[in-house]
């Protein structure tokens, strides 16, 4: 039997799991398809690296490097430290006998622990399952829907001082990066004044990157930008990705916190000092830390002060609530909060809730040059139309761990000052960098073979759609430079002729890919994995309103695929309203479009008739939903997702009893007249727990009986699905 993995994650898209598989379970079993789970949520991870719990993770990554894996994985949490102690502290309240997380371990043991649990930090799951490279686009049925369906954005006003600031190279990762191609396999060792930090096994041909932040310029250029933010009178936010690059960027959300707020933690310093504040995780921790200290009221009296004195305005997560951009690192994630300052037309929202034009903080120059152009484009030639505007294409270089999030591994804050060097095997110094301490250094690599397939897929990509296709490379920029000697050996090896193939800095990739979406024409970006990152939520949470309906397919190097169901960050708030309110407006379309897909590949592999009516069933499936604006509504009161999952199953179930296959329409068309017949009933017992606050047993590992009640709620439909 043909099998597909399924991932089992976390919050929303979790929750929309146990609505929509009982339904995909029973569809493609009638084709001799086997839809499985595989647990890679925060809490399995946790659970598995304790002991409790199979490795699910380590087993998926061991098949992606063989023929046979076809997985769907959904968005998962890439984990803060404060989102690791409250997944810990749920497992703990549910009866699991695991340690709290040492946050400052003090004995071996401690550490023992903490490395355990630091395993499920940050971009975990991303680069186990990664094996191939990144091919994201809209479907042209999504991207058609949208453009007759236009979302709001806003316009930008009339002289609009809303801008992006970067470090312009200045002491930032791009300014300082050295990068070298191994000429040979060997262990390179990254070491600081002598004393070994980490040793790698290289290998050949791979390009190695070292580059560091000074922290004494990131703070003088925090200080520069919150008097500027003064003086112009702009919201001051920064931007920042804290749980992907889950070493350095907490640290320099950390320093942004301490400058921010200056004066409150020099005069509470001693208070700090005695409950161990860490600045890297935030207000909320913060006030977890001070929580029945004698000054506890004093101190958050001086921090709102600071808010109330607009000097300059703080950028909020939640007005309402008095949440600040510097609650908790997590809560701004530059490649969900950029593009909503694009969306909002350059604008945050202030301490009252009013929108108000913001410069957003974004310190390494390496993706704050693509930020600055999206909002000085805008601010040039105003808001793009969504019903006229082009589209963007990617193709992302990460397979084999390329371009890795933050490096993990080989990121280090530096105990003291001094020389860090890389060193090959024979002793020659590869790179050397002199830094002082605090600074954050890092490396980063990529391997050639995925180099290599990246270029392939490229090509191939830019052949079959015939737009022109800009390889994001910034001959100035060491680890690009390096980057570009490969690309254009693999170009000369392939069929290039007729192709529009070019060479770009981000900047002016960005003004190229720009100026063609605003004609209304479609351009492919060829980019390293970060910018992939930040451009594959940019543009689609502009043309299409969310980055979650984006077709993400990842060939991987062995000759299996991994289907990606698009971004999450919005998960957090639907879990919110769904336990509120029982309305989950997750919308499950980027699921939807990756089952096709999966399907696609096992019809093609097996030349299997039953899979492909079963395919094209879906995809007519897909488009109804489209065509008849089944998505989820946004209130309490709305059909959601569940209704959602309803219809598809409804239309699905219809087009494969009027399709060619005699035995699939046979088996669905008693299927497809009972869900026609009862619509009215089905919807009605669906809408019935609308404005109901919901028990699912857990945020970050629920009761599955009681989450599966809760998003199965109408008997019929159940009586349906569970009897094909």
């Amino acid at each position: 039997m043909a099998k597909i993995i399924w991932s089992k994650i976390d919050e929303a898209p979790a929750l929309a799991t146990y609505s929509l598989l009982p339904i995909v379970n029973a569809f493609t079993k009638e084709a001799g398809v086997e839809v499985v789970t595989s647990d890679i949520s925060l809490a399995g991870r946790v659970l598995a690296a304790m002991g409790l719990a199979e490795d699910e993770l380590s087993k998926l990554g061991e098949l992606c490097v063989t023929p046979e894996a076809n997985i769907i994985k959904l968005p998962n949490i890439s984990a803060s430290v404060g989102q690791l102690k409250d997944c810990i502290a749920e497992l703990q309240s549910q009866g699991y006998d695991i340690p709290a997380y040492p946050e400052n371990p003090s004995n071996d043991d401690e550490k023992a622990i903490q490395a355990k649990y630091s395993a499920c930090l940050g971009s975990a799951v991303n680069p186990v399952l990664r094996e191939g490279n990144s091919d994201r686009r809209a479907a042209v049925a999504v991207k058609n829907f949208a453009q007759k369906n236009p979302h709001k954005l806003r316009a930008f006003s009339d002289n609009s001082k809303a801008y992006v600031v970067h470090m312009a190279g200045d002491g930032d990762f791009y300014g300082n990066e050295k990068s070298v191609t191994c000429d040979k396999d060997q262990k390179v060792t990254i070491a600081l004044n002598g004393n070994e930090l980490t040793t790698i096994k290289a290998v050949a041909s791979e390009v190695l990157d070292g580059t560091f932040m000074s922290v004494a310029k990131l703070r003088a250029f925090y200080k520069q930008t919150i008097e500027d933010a003064k003086a112009k009178d702009l919201i001051w936010s920064v931007h920042l990705k804290a749980t992907m690059m889950k070493i350095s960027d907490p640290i320099m959300f950390g320093h942004a916190f301490e400058i921010f707020f200056a004066d409150v933690f020099a005069q509470y310093a001693d208070v700090f000092k005695e409950v161990g504040v860490n600045p890297n995780l935030g207000m909320s921790d913060l006030e977890k830390k001070i929580k029945g200290h004698a000054k506890e009221a004093e101190i958050k009296a001086a921090f709102q002060a600071v808010v109330d004195s607009d000097a300059p305005k703080i950028a909020m997560v939640d007005s309402d609530k008095g949440t600040t951009n510097f609650n908790a690192p997590n809560d701004i994630i530059i490649d969900a909060s950029m593009p909503v300052v694009v969306r909002e037309g350059g604008k945050q929202w202030d301490r009252t809730g009013a929108a108000l034009e913001t410069v957003a903080v974004i310190p390494d120059s390496t993706y704050g040059m693509f930020h600055a152009q999206m909002v000085a484009d805008c601010v040039a030639h105003g808001q793009y139309d969504v019903t006229t505007m082009g589209t963007m294409q990617n193709i992302g270089l990460m397979a084999q761990k390329a371009e890795e999030y933050g490096s993990h591994p080989t990121t280090f804050e530096l105990s003291e000052a001094g020389t860090v060097t890389v060193t090959a095997e024979d002793g020659t110094v590869l790179m050397s960098f002199e830094c002082a301490a605090g600074d954050i250094w890092r490396m980063s690599r990529a391997k050639d073979i995925p180099i290599k397939d990246w270029v392939r897929l490229t090509v191939e990509r830019t052949r079959q759609e015939n737009i022109p296709a800009v390889f994001w490379l910034d001959e100035n920029r060491a680890h690009d430079a390096e980057l570009l000697k490969k690309v254009k050996t693999y170009l000369a090896e392939l069929d290039t002729d007729g192709l529009d193939i070019q060479f770009m800095n981000v900047t002016d990739a960005t003004r190229f890919t720009n100026t063609r979406i605003r004609q209304g024409l479609n351009t492919i970006a060829a980019t390293g994995n970060v910018l992939r990152d930040h451009l594959t939520d940019m543009y689609p949470i502009l043309e299409l309103g969310t980055s979650a309906k984006m077709l993400s397919i990842v060939p991987l190097l062995a000759g299996g695929g991994l289907y990606e169901t698009g971004a999450g960050g919005s998960a957090p708030k639907h879990v919110e309203q769904f336990l509120k309110e029982g309305h989950l407006r997750w919308d499950s379309l980027g699921e939807f479009l990756a089952l096709a897909e999966s399907l696609r590949f096992l019809g093609h592999k097996y030349n299997n008739d039953k899979i492909k009516a079963l395919t094209a069933g879906l995809d007519e499936a897909n488009n109804a939903y489209l065509d008849n604006s089944k998505e989820p509504g946004r209130k309490a009161g709305e059909p959601d997702n569940k209704a959602s999952h309803f219809f598809v199953a409804q239309y699905w179930a219809k087009a494969l009893a009027e399709g060619s296959n005699a035995q699939l329409a046979a088996k669905f068309a008693p299927v497809a007249a009972s869900l026609v017949e009862n619509e009215a009933k089905i919807m009605d017992e669906l809408m019935a727990v609308e404005g109901k606050p919901q028990d699912i047993g857990g945020y970050f590992h629920p009761n599955d009986e009681l989450a599966s009640k809760a998003m199965r709620p109408s008997i019929t439909l159940n009586e349906i699905i569970d009897s094909i």
